[in-house]
């Protein structure tokens, strides 16, 4: 039997609506389990800078939370390395509620940047790295990361590095522990003060253990390393100034004590 066009529009709308309030319900429930996700991934890769790898794969999400509230504390700074305390709408600054992937699309004296203190087990006045948020674009789409200082403000602890859509064994293969590992023990400052940050080569399978600047590039990704090069440069140049106000804050605490 055919239908009238008004049975039809009708039909049509009354389906947009049911299907409409549906996706409504179905965000509002999801939307919050959403979140609490991304919120646990994020600290994760922040951890993933200072804990290892395989560790962190054994905890539940309750015991990765508690951990991370546990041994990690945080600021928010300028470019000029200043501790930003208010955020424009009136609220307290938090870190962890900084989008660091929106404000690279903003000039860089725009932006505020979060600093994570890894501190020592049950010591909350002891830090035992800074671990500092970097973000880029790789191949094909966004990279991010975290790198993790010692408290010289120039040995690297550790990182850990994330993208949206790099090539698998290629590019992705930034994700993998064993290219995380060179990282550590390199140095971001020459012997004059000046930042070197630390290069992934092109080719692999060279011996770098003697330069404290390089470390082994990813066969097949010269892009996706050169992408992460860039951004780890920049973005610990972003944080200079913070660095060197944190050195200089550790020397006078020193001159005080002597």
């Amino acid at each position: 039997m055919q239908q009238s066009n008004a049975y039809i529009i009708t039909f049509s709308i009354i389906l947009t609506v049911v299907l409409g309030l549906l996706l409504s319900g179905t965000s509002q429930v999801l939307g919050p389990l959403q979140r609490k996700a991304e919120e646990l991934d994020t600290r994760k890769q922040i951890l993933g800078a200072v804990v290892d790898g395989e560790t962190l794969r054994k905890m539940k999400a309750n015991e990765v939370l508690e951990y991370y509230q546990n041994r990690i504390s945080s600021i928010v700074v300028d470019i000029e390395g200043n501790k930003i305390e208010t955020a424009p709408d009136g609220s307290p600054m938090v870190a962890e509620k900084v989008n660091v992937g929106k404000n690279y699309k903003m000039p860089a004296e725009k932006r505020v940047f979060p600093v994570f203190i890894y501190h020592a087990e049950g010591n909350p006045d002891a830090v035992e790295s800074y671990i500092l948020p970097v973000y880029g674009a790789g191949l094909w789409d966004e990279i991010w990361g975290y790198v993790a200082l010692k408290t010289d403000l120039n040995t690297i602890a550790g990182v850990t590095f994330a993208h949206k859509g790099e090539t698998p064994g290629l590019g992705a293969r930034i994700t993998s522990s064993d290219v995380q590992a060179r990282y550590q023990g390199k140095e971001i400052f020459d012997e004059t003060g000046t930042l070197q940050a630390v290069a992934m080569q092109k080719g692999e399978g060279k011996d770098y253990d003697a330069d404290k600047h390089k470390v082994d590039g990813m066969s097949g990704a010269t892009i996706t390393a050169n992408g992460v090069n860039n951004m780890v440069k920049n973005y610990l140049q972003y944080y200079s100034a913070f660095l060197e106000k944190t050195k200089s804050a550790k020397s006078s605490d020193v001159v005080a004590l002597n």
